[in-house]
């Protein structure tokens, strides 16, 4: 039999607690954009090691069943969340983010990288 403590963390491991999410229940979750329309889903959401921090989140647009979908990673800052969509909102504009560079890996990450995606969205970025 589990104690309430260990029944405590089960629930922390798979659901949200206030104002908290577990990054597991963040992947999968719509993104809409400011119209309400559904552009894709966060695919994971990567964090700074050192701070803590969310950096980005790597986020599927389009295709079918994964094929023709396109990864795009967006600061963490351009998004909020909408508790009647049920989903993130990102705050750019559709041009802005047609014009995200595709994400292939995470072999093109390096701070130079995410300091033009940062301002491409035209926010800080997130170490700052």
């Amino acid at each position: 039999m589990q104690s309430a403590m260990e029944n405590r963390q089960e629930t922390l491991k798979r659901d949200e607690t206030g104002s908290l999410i577990s990054a597991d229940k963040v992947n999968g979750t719509d993104i809409f954009n400011r119209n309400g329309d559904n552009l894709g889903e966060v695919e994971s959401v990567m964090i700074d090691k050192l701070s803590g921090k969310v950096a980005y989140a790597v986020v599927t647009f389009g295709g079918f069943l994964g094929i023709g979908a396109e990864r795009r990673a967006l600061p963490w800052s351009v998004l909020t969340y909408d508790t009647d969509l049920g989903g993130y909102v990102v705050t750019a504009n559709d041009d802005t983010l047609r014009q995200t560079p595709v994400y292939a890996d995470n072999s093109n990450v390096d701070p130079e990288w995410g300091t033009r995606l940062h301002g491409h969205f035209g926010v800080p970025p997130y170490w700052q």
